[in-house]
């Protein structure tokens, strides 16, 4: 006779030291015991008596115990075995616990970290721990959705104004997908569904002198400054050279030769992770020459006050500037490169391609692609020394 819940519920033990046998049919039965209620299934198996444990009431029901022993019949249709299969279940559901989001996230941060500048390094870390990992880090790589990833990181982040930075972790979050599809963690990249879901970025404009007149009188002060040895160096070099300002300040003096008058940046530390060679200009070497003695026995060519083992701060320049009477909406550290592109192209009239290639943008010949580091480098090097002449030179820095 079937079993009722009713009966499952308020039956006894009866003392016996084996369990009691209450059968539900189909080899399902109740096994009832001093610890409490447990179901179980016997089946044959190739010719074997096995026993497949089904669950625990009242955990596990009357109906889904039944439930369960109809999913076993399928499998034993099927000629498979019902506790392999189980055994199985459980591997892959512990498999899937140990590729957390977290888990593999952290993974991939250890095997890319060559592919990044180390302060790129310490970001891409810190923007995980803030805005993902508490929020999705602990869910199974395989059971994210896109959902997850929009309402769960996008969305707050946008809700707090942070829109760029919402861009750039759904596209470090892409990147992470896409490991686990390689190393077999999940089987998609599930950003994609988000491609059209974020808010638009808000455009960002580096705010930069153009006129002459105003960048003579900035190249002045920056002349008159009084500040550290090494930022007024950086403050120097940074319209001599118009790198990037992470580039600038990260610059190491194993990767600058003064004679040969060349600094050679390794592709980890430019934007499109290509190797990137800058001329030096005369007055660039003077500038390097007059800070060799302070740092050149450290790695960093403008180490922290603090400490000779990290870079200058992102900070100096800007607050050197501010503290020069040059607001952020005025002229800022990135804005070096803009003065340069547009004094060089509208004033000096130099040759547009060479002046893209020097600020590391992609420049492709009539076959469509992209030069090498090396591409027209003499003629840089002569546009380059036209540059500085003009920047310190009568026509700029000092009639105007």
């Amino acid at each position: 006779m079937a079993l009722t819940d009713t009966f499952v519920k308020q039956v006894k033990w009866s003392g016996k030291p084996t369990g009691d046998k209450h059968t539900d049919g189909d080899g399902m039965y109740l096994l009832v015991k001093q610890g409490g209620r447990y179901w179980r299934l016997d089946y044959r198996h190739l010719g074997k008596r096995k026993t497949l444990a089904l669950g625990v009431y009242p955990a596990v029901s009357l109906a889904k115990a039944r439930k369960r022993r109809e999913e076993a019949r399928e499998l034993l249709a099927d000629g498979k075995d019902p506790s392999a299969a189980k055994q199985d279940a459980q591997q892959a559901k512990l498999a899937e616990a140990a590729n957390t989001f977290e888990v593999v996230a952290r993974d991939w941060l250890e095997k890319t970290a060559a592919n990044r500048a180390a302060i790129t390094q310490g970001k891409v870390r810190t923007w995980l721990e803030k805005d993902v990992f508490p929020h999705i880090g602990q869910m199974p790589m395989r059971t994210i959705g896109p959902r997850d990833l929009l309402e769960k990181v996008v969305r707050r982040m946008e809700a707090r104004g942070a829109i760029d930075t919402a861009h750039r972790i759904k596209q470090l979050c892409g990147q992470v997908f896409r490991y686990a599809v390689v190393t077999g963690s999940t089987e998609r990249d599930v950003t994609a569904d988000l491609k059209d879901a974020l808010k638009a970025k808000v455009k960002e404009h580096h705010a930069a002198l153009t006129d002459p007149k105003d960048v003579g009188k900035l190249l002045r002060a920056i002349y008159d400054y009084t500040g550290h040895p090494t930022t007024v160096a950086a403050l120097k070099l940074a319209p001599l050279l118009f790198v990037r300002p992470g580039e600038l300040r990260t610059a190491e003096w194993a990767e600058i030769d003064l004679d040969g008058a060349e600094w050679r940046i390794p592709g980890s530390k430019m934007k499109m992770k290509n190797d990137h060679i800058v001329p030096l200009c005369k007055q660039a070497v003077e500038v390097l020459r007059s800070i060799q003695p302070l740092t050149g026995g450290g790695k960093y060519v403008f180490p922290s006050i603090r400490t000779g083992l990290r870079p200058m701060s992102e900070n100096t320049i800007n607050g050197a500037l501010r503290g020069m009477g040059y607001a952020n909406t005025v002229h800022t550290r990135h804005g070096f490169r803009a003065t340069a592109r547009t004094l060089m192209d509208e004033v000096l009239e130099m040759r547009v391609d060479l002046i893209e290639h020097q600020l590391a943008h992609t420049v492709k010949d009539p076959n469509g692609r992209a030069y090498n580091r090396t591409a027209h480098l003499p003629a840089r090097r002569k546009m380059m020394q036209k540059w500085a002449d003009y920047l310190v030179g009568p026509d700029l820095f000092i009639n105007h």
